[in-house]
């Protein structure tokens, strides 16, 4: 086993760190490091940027735009962007919706969508979990019936990230509700937004900010020609797409780099005439943090060790990155609620008072980041997985 890198592989650190300081808008950044919501035409933005270098989708193969990047340099190339403040591209259309066309996809399906993926043409969403179906994905109720050349679909889903930016929303639906097992009467779809009979609406969370919707189906049509893999197998691609989502969540260098801002925060900010830096109880759950920071990038190593060597795509085990990175990420986020004590709360300047707008975002944050240990199959279900398919319980 081999955890270290390579010249070659901190010579293309250096280059995308460079090329980082030089491209990334520093109104992006700035957004990103200090915690404010990116608007719509920042994510195309910085999309359109990254398309003109040739880097907007390194993952993908050559011939559809990618690069011919292994799976060390695109692990370094994401580290890089989490410590540069560079916000990811969502998931959805690059990495979720792509991956499952490049599978799954007729050439005509392929053809017609993953151009305009790779520019930043559509803003995709995914249209997976609805009231009372999140972990038990296959209890899910939304209807899609075959009607000639077309299937009506009728039906809620809910938590909808960013459904208010999007173009285009691949989801579950239920083609075949008589069928023996919940998952075998599933398919899966793309849906044009803009088609009548959708509707979107606002769910407005703790932290008081618009990220997720509700999203209703009334008598939708939908081409069959938007059907991927074949009808009431819809199951088979969805597993294959979380094993996908889930390589991703473990969110090393984002938490890097957050860490080292909750180490200068707790340098400057008192308690008891000392930074609070140097309380005992403080660093001790500060270092335990730090300390399952790079036991996890350890572990991110180690499965990119074994993906290297075997060319086997992630297995269930990737389930323990997304485990620990997100109680991690909440970690940081406590303690840093906890270094600056109420100014952490969400005040609001009146009457020309003085409020630190970076300390004030810190409890909204804490609130939004409850959702790293649900999305992505919460952690208990995580736990499950390791305990079955891992360990053999």
């Amino acid at each position: 086993m081999d955890l270290s890198y390579s010249a070659e592989e901190q010579a293309f650190r250096n280059e995308v760190r460079e090329w980082l300081a030089g491209n990334l808008p520093k109104d992006i950044r700035d957004k990103v490091i200090n915690y404010q919501g990116l608007s719509k035409e920042d994510f195309i933005r910085w999309h359109k940027i990254l398309a003109a270098k040739g880097w907007a989708v390194p993952h993908w193969p050559v011939e559809w735009g990618g690069t011919s990047w292994d799976i060390t340099q695109r692990y370094i190339y994401n580290e890089e962007f989490g410590l540069a403040g560079a916000p990811n591209l969502p998931n959805f259309g690059p990495n979720m919706c792509a991956s499952v066309l490049m599978k799954f996809g007729t050439d005509a399906q392929k053809n017609r969508f993953l151009p305009r993926i790779r520019e930043g043409d559509d803003f995709w969403v995914q249209g997976y979990s609805e009231p009372g179906s999140g972990s038990d994905l296959a209890s899910l109720k939304t209807r899609a019936e075959r009607k000639g050349d077309h299937y009506l679909v009728n039906g809620q889903k809910i938590w909808t990230t960013l459904g208010h930016y999007g173009d285009w929303i691949f989801a579950l639906v239920r083609t075949d509700p008589g069928a023996a097992k919940r998952q075998e009467g599933i398919s899966f779809l793309l849906i044009d937004m803009k088609t009548p009979g959708i509707t979107v609406r606002p769910l407005i969370l703790m932290d008081g900010g618009h990220e997720v919707n509700e999203v209703f189906f009334d008598d939708v049509k939908v081409p069959l020609e938007n059907l991927i893999f074949e009808e009431n197998k819809g199951w088979t691609v969805a597993k294959y797409l979380l094993g996908h989502e889930r390589m991703g969540s473990a969110n090393v260098g984002a938490s890097k780099r957050e860490l080292s801002a909750l180490r200068a925060l707790a340098s400057t900010e008192m308690k008891n005439g000392k930074p609070i830096i140097e309380d005992p109880r403080f660093r001790d759950r500060l270092s335990r943090v730090e300390i399952e920071l790079q036991a996890l990038e350890l572990t991110a190593m180690r499965f990119l060790d074994k993906m290297r060597r075997t060319g086997q795509p992630p297995g269930a085990d990737v389930s323990m990155l997304k485990l620990k990175g997100s109680e991690i990420q909440q970690g940081i986020t406590e303690l840093m609620m906890q270094a600056v004590g109420p100014l952490a709360q969400p005040f609001v300047a009146v009457d020309d008072g003085a409020v630190d707008p970076y300390k004030s975002r810190l409890s909204p944050r804490y609130f939004n980041y409850r959702k790293t240990t649900i999305y992505a199959g919460s952690n208990e279900i995580q736990r499950n997985i390791i305990a079955k398919a891992t360990l053999g319980l």
